[in-house]
This record gives structure tokens, C-alpha cells and sequence, in this order.
């Protein structure tokens, strides 16, 4: 019986643990401000309170402008020129906010897909190691396993109607 903090149990002194760094601890040593800010106004821009909001905002602004509440108060008559032009900059800084938050996103994937590939290449190693001690054959082994994923991938192309390799 093996006790990750103290080793052994009955055994003298720790036993070290392996540790794989988490994707979201490396991700979030190198996120900034900017980036904070970014994927804040990104995740709000993507809400139905985000679309709430402009409901309101626009009907207001469309009301007042057509004279509902009188001719003093319209500053923008129609065609709404003036609103065209705020509406067209927050596009440009909206998509601009989600393009940077997509490529934040893809260098994640990116940390996520190399974190994983760490994982297979150790699952690998002491899966070789834990089989030579216990007298396997690698090669049968691989055999075996080229075999199983040669099945899967052609019952997966023939689900997806593709031919096989």
C-alpha cells in the first residue's frame, strides 16, 4: 500500500508525486490585463443581457429621435446617421475583442493538445516499462493494438460514408 504524501505506509520519509502542470495554471501565467479585459467584454458581447441592452438602447434612441418625446429632444433624425456611425465602431472593436479572444483561445488549444501529448508519451513509457517487468512482448503488444485501431478507424469511416484507408 503506497501513500502519495508519506510513501510507504510504515515508511521512511515523503515519497515525491508526479505532477503534470495543468493547462489552466500555464495559461493563466500569461495572461494579462488586456487579455482579461478582452475576454470580459467578448463573454458580455455574447449574452442575451448584450442583446437586451442594445433592444433598449436602440428603441430609445429611435424613439427619441423620431420626436416621441419632442422636436427639442431629437439630435439624430432619421436616417440616424450618428447612430450608424457608433453602431459601425462598436462592430469594429467588438469583432476586434473576439478575434483576439479566438486566438487566446487557439494558443490554449494549443497548451491543452501539448499537455496531452506529455500525458500519452508518459502512459507510454511506464505502460512499456510496467509490461517488460511483467514479461510481455512489446511487439505482440503494438501488433495487437494496430490491429484494434485499424478496425475503429475503418468502422469510423465507414459511419462517416469514407472510404478506407
Amino acid at each position: 500500500m503506497t501513500s502519495h504524501r508519506r510513501g510507504p505506509v510504515g515508511g521512511q520519509g515523503p515519497h515525491p508525486v508526479i505532477r503534470l502542470p495543468h493547462e489552466q495554471e500555464l495559461f493563466a501565467r500569461g495572461r494579462g490585463v488586456q487579455d482579461h479585459v478582452a475576454d470580459t467584454i467578448t463573454a458580455f458581447a455574447g449574452s442575451m443581457v448584450f442583446v437586451y441592452v442594445h433592444m433598449v438602447w436602440f428603441a430609445g434612441w429611435i424613439m427619441i429621435n423620431e420626436g416621441l418625446f419632442g422636436q427639442a429632444a431629437v439630435f439624430d433624425p432619421f436616417p440616424f446617421g450618428l447612430l450608424t456611425m457608433i453602431v459601425s465602431l462598436e462592430a469594429i472593436f467588438l469583432s476586434t475583442f473576439v478575434m483576439v479572444s479566438q486566438n487566446r483561445q487557439a494558443s490554449r488549444d494549443t497548451i491543452r493538445a501539448d499537455l496531452n501529448f506529455e500525458a500519452s508519451v508518459r502512459s507510454e513509457v511506464w505502460s512499456t516499462n510496467l509490461g517488460r517487468a511483467l514479461g510481455l512482448d512489446p511487439e505482440e503488444i503494438e501488433r495487437q493494438a494496430q490491429e484494434l485501431l485499424a478496425t475503429n478507424r475503418d468502422k469510423m469511416n465507414s459511419e462517416m460514408g469514407r472510404p478506407s484507408a
